[in-house]
């Protein structure tokens, strides 16, 4: 699964920076067959530019989607930042 999404950061402690995964490929990972863990959470391997790694994306009540969280050593790896848009390559585990 693909998709393009700009890169925000949460309004609170810690700056986490997120992409919210677009409606359709939300819906295509709700009916992928992956478990939801903690926090209605599902696990996810992540491809952005060179980096890969593995995660969990979130549901957002406000939008309806999920939200992936990007971690600041992929958004340096990749010269990544707020505001960015990101092409993002993702797959349920």
């Amino acid at each position: 699964m693909n998709f393009e999404a700009e890169l925000w950061e949460h309004e609170g402690q810690g700056a986490w920076c997120f992409v919210t995964v677009p409606d359709e490929t939300s819906e295509d990972i709700r009916l992928s067959g992956a478990e939801p863990a903690g926090f209605g959470s599902i696990r996810v391997e992540v491809t952005v530019g060179a980096s890969t790694w593995q995660t969990s994306v979130f549901p957002d009540k406000t939008s309806g989607c999920f939200v992936l969280p990007v971690k600041k050593a992929v958004r340096t790896a990749e010269g990544i930042e707020v505001g960015d848009l990101m092409s993002v390559e993702i797959q349920p585990l």
